[in-house]
């Protein structure tokens, strides 16, 4: 399978060469380990506690586990061995090489604690998620998306232009690099497969299953829901299971990298009015087809959570542009009582940048009348734009960008 070349790979290198430790976190799958492997595989011992044998010494003897496997090693998976980390810690304060462990792990929440409370400022924690559309469509530098026309103007030479049908085929094909790749060319199988992957490997680690399908229900419900604001009673009920297990397992899912949320706009002036319900999303929309039995991009883009997943696709991709260059992101969703709503609001610059997201290719110039709200806040507004499916950039107003999806 040819390497895929990935928007973190200078980011790894760099913090490779000034770190003893770089932990990479992210949903399973996503090319982690594919990804250190490449860039700094050679001449280094691998060792993957996927391995039970191995697990089982690193979790009862890991100064014996790290004697038997001495850096430059990369460790796989290492969160299922949280012993480890005093005993690595123990060889950084001794003077460890930089890029001396290489480590990957697929609970992002539980390998940061872990990094937090063990190495804390000696490791360097990188997020990784599938493949960007940068990555497998486009060329050049991955810059972090911003209002920018400079900026804009650089994404769009850098992508490659598709029309709706295309765009929602690439949505449809989803991210994860096995399957894009054409390794497992059989879609359906291949996230079948994941989820069953997920589900033994991940979830049981975290909790003790007693129906495995209920729980493959709840994940198909919560799939259906992608792009709303989050309703954990009317998921719990999809399935038939209490709201508080509702909320346990997506917690779950959280903590896994399978979902992420977007939280809503806070801001002292605009509080009394704003909704504080965060809104769901899943990082990879080929898993939310399949699981929503879509079988085609045609009958995606005309199905009833085209808008929705569209959105969906809009989000994580821009949070990819910052996580890809190990930058933070700042952007929220904005409800209000009156149910005015803007999709993302980026702020970067010291200025609130408002973003709806829409399948049309020809935005109405009273879309972005909602924007309006944000001049009561306390943060200036900057430019704002509709991000659509035109195929060009273009502008709707003088202080509202038209951008192409492709170009993100």
């Amino acid at each position: 399978m040819e390497y895929i070349k990935r928007d973190i790979d200078s980011l790894v290198l760099d913090v490779s060469e000034s770190y003893s430790a770089v932990i990479i976190t992210g949903p399973r799958q996503v090319g982690k380990t594919t990804t250190l492997r490449k860039l700094l595989g050679e001449g280094r011992r691998f060792v993957s506690l996927d391995n039970k044998e191995n697990r089982q010494l690193a979790q009862t003897d890991p100064e014996l586990f790290l004697l038997l496997n001495p850096a430059p090693v990369i460790i796989d998976e290492v969160q299922y061995a949280p012993e480890l980390f005093p005993h690595i810690k123990i060889e950084i304060d001794n003077g460890a090489s930089p890029g001396s462990y290489l480590m990957t792990g697929s609970q992002m929440y539980k390998l940061m604690k872990l990094a937090g409370e063990s190495l804390a400022g000696r490791a360097a924690i990188l997020r990784m998620s599938g493949l960007s559309q940068h990555e497998i469509h486009g060329s050049g530098e991955c810059l972090p998306f911003t209002v920018n026309l400079d900026s804009l103007q650089k994404r769009s030479g850098y992508g490659k232009a598709t029309d709706v049908i295309g765009q929602f085929e690439r949505i449809w094909n989803g991210s994860m690099p096995a399957h894009i790749s054409t390794k497992h060319k059989n879609r359906d199988i291949f996230y079948s497969s994941y989820i069953d992957s997920y589900i033994d490997r991940d979830i049981r680690e975290m909790v003790v299953l007693k129906d495995e399908y209920l729980f493959r229900d709840f994940v198909r419900a919560a799939a259906c829901r992608t792009g709303e604001m989050l309703n954990i009673h009317a998921i719990a009920n999809d399935v038939g299971v209490s709201d508080e297990t509702a909320k346990t397992w997506l917690g779950y899912m959280e903590k896994s990298g399978v979902i992420f949320y977007l939280r809503p706009f806070s801001n002292n002036l605009l509080n009394r009015t704003i909704k504080k319900t965060p809104k769901l999303y899943f990082f990879d929309t080929g898993l939310v087809a399949h699981l929503t039995k879509y079988s085609s991009p045609e009958i995606l883009m005309n199905g009833a959570i085209n808008g929705a997943i569209l959105e969906n696709y809009v989000v994580s991709e821009i949070i990819k542009t910052y996580s890809n260059n190990g930058q933070e992101y700042y952007a929220h969703y904005y409800r209000d009582i009156d149910s005015k709503e803007i999709d993302i609001i980026l702020e970067s610059d010291g200025k609130l940048h408002p973003i709806e997201i829409k399948k049309t290719a020809s935005p109405p110039t009273e879309l972005t009348n909602t924007f309006k709200v944000l001049d009561k806040a306390s943060v200036p507004r900057g430019t704002g734009a509709v991000i659509c499916t035109r195929k060009e950039m273009s502008a709707l107003n003088k202080g509202t960008m038209i951008v192409p999806v492709w170009t993100i």
